[in-house]
């Protein structure tokens, strides 16, 4: 009777074991359109990119940081590069043209968005940030600080398309919290 209920609690621990594992490896769903974010980008890219003074230098493909995320990190690193492009990139971006303003601002929107999805996801527990998080982040605001700001907002505009990829790729297709 003894070995029954031994067997009995380590299964029960195993098992609460096992869906606590999994309710942290769950990533949050962004649902939205990426496809028309990525349009949205396409319309600006050649302007913003010719705009660039420093081709050979990247800020967020840098030794493939975003690459590198473990699944357990996605979510607090895409919440804060969604911060950083809200917080500065678009903010210390200075554009003329009115059309292209228009794009930028509709892709902030919608980064807006994506930031209140995963706020929600870190409430509930969902949002991972651990040390991995915090270097990757860490990097890509070392990597915008080295240049002019102007220069940096630029930059980080012109690899929009990086960013959003990674987006696309790690928060489409998977269940929500």
């Amino acid at each position: 009777m003894k070995a029954q209920r031994a067997s009995l609690w380590l299964l029960g621990t195993a098992f609460l074991l096992s869906a606590a594992h999994a309710r942290g490896l769950r990533r949050c769903l962004i649902a939205m359109d990426m496809r028309h974010l990525g349009e949205s980008f396409q319309h600006i890219k050649g302007t913003i990119q010719a705009k660039d003074t420093f081709p050979n230098v990247t800020i967020l493909s840098t030794s493939g940081t975003l690459h590198s995320i473990k699944p357990l990190d996605v979510c607090c690193v895409t919440k804060n590069l969604l911060a950083f492009y809200v917080d500065r990139v678009f903010k210390d971006h200075q554009e003329l043209s009115p059309q292209i303003l228009r794009k930028i601002s509709s892709i902030a929107n919608s980064f807006l968005y994506m930031q209140k999805v995963l706020q929600q996801c870190q409430e509930q527990r969902l949002c991972h940030c651990g040390q991995e998080a915090a270097n990757a982040t860490r990097i890509i605001h070392d990597n915008y600080n080295q240049l002019e700001v102007r220069s940096a907002a630029l930059k980080s505009l012109g690899e929009l398309d990086v960013f959003l990829a990674w987006i696309d790729k790690n928060h489409q297709g998977t269940p929500a919290a």
